[in-house]
């Protein structure tokens, strides 16, 4: 058992990933789930395990929200998971046998996939802080690219790695587009300049330099639709943060 640290996890109408993501939770004895609004099968498959605690809540950004919900938690060292990510068997050993120190906040080492596929271009694999004590710490309060604050903290990585699973099919990349464009807007009204033109010049960079620069190309069909995956999230966050500057 995993001792002295909670999982806490945000979730909305998460019942592709979900599953697999608590499977791997099942020797941690306090795993809180904070769904906000989910209308498929997410409540029902979270009930089923006996180790998590289930709340329901509103969204209030990303930060905000994971905040929020480690709040639930029974201990103060919080490991934040997204539904779509699952603890491989090294991570959990490393976890099991580490000596927590308050003064640090501790990094996970992320592989990226699309359906079964391991991106290893467009995404590379990727180190973020998510384990911390409630007490040192928490996210800031962005609605989108929230990250745990780190000033005055020591950083260590864990070992071992998480599998991250966010899309298994284009609709994904749309309802996500969707999404993370209109709280990146909200998050930046009256503090960032944007213009069609800016939203242009974002959207074409952001394509040449995950298609290119970072060889997406070499990710085969994937890398192509991630790479206009970028493009068109660039675009529309600009384009949306464009019309509400001109409502003000």
């Amino acid at each position: 058992m995993v001792k002295n640290i909670s999982v806490v996890i945000i979730i909305k109408d998460g019942e592709r990933t979900i599953k697999p993501t608590l499977d791997a939770l099942v020797k941690f004895s306090d795993v809180v789930v904070y769904d906000n609004g989910s209308t498929d099968n997410t409540l029902d498959i979270v009930g089923a395990y006996p180790n998590v605690n289930l709340i329901q809540g509103d969204f209030l950004g990303f930060g905000m929200t994971k905040n929020k919900a480690a709040t639930y938690a029974k201990n103060d060292w919080i490991l934040s998971l997204d539904a779509d990510e699952v603890l491989g068997a090294n991570f959990l050993i490393g976890l099991e046998n580490l000596v927590l120190n308050q003064t640090t906040v501790y990094q996970i080492f992320r592989q990226n996939f699309y359906q079964q596929k391991h991106i290893k271009h467009c995404w590379n694999n990727d180190k973020i802080v998510r384990l911390y004590h409630r007490q040192k710490t928490r996210f800031t309060n962005n609605k989108v690219h929230e990250n745990v604050l780190t000033d005055g903290l020591n950083i260590k990585p864990l070992t071992g790695f998480v599998n991250h699973y966010p899309y298994s099919n284009i609709s994904d990349f749309i309802k996500k587009l969707d999404i993370y464009s209109s709280e990146f807007a909200l998050d930046n009204v009256g503090k960032k300049t944007s213009s069609p033109i800016k939203a242009v010049f974002n959207c074409g960079f952001s394509f040449f330099k995950t298609y290119f620069l970072k060889r997406g190309f070499l990710d085969g069909y994937a890398g192509l639709v991630i790479a206009f995956s970028h493009m068109a999230t660039n675009f529309y966050k600009y384009i949306k943060l464009y019309e509400l500057n001109q409502k003000k």
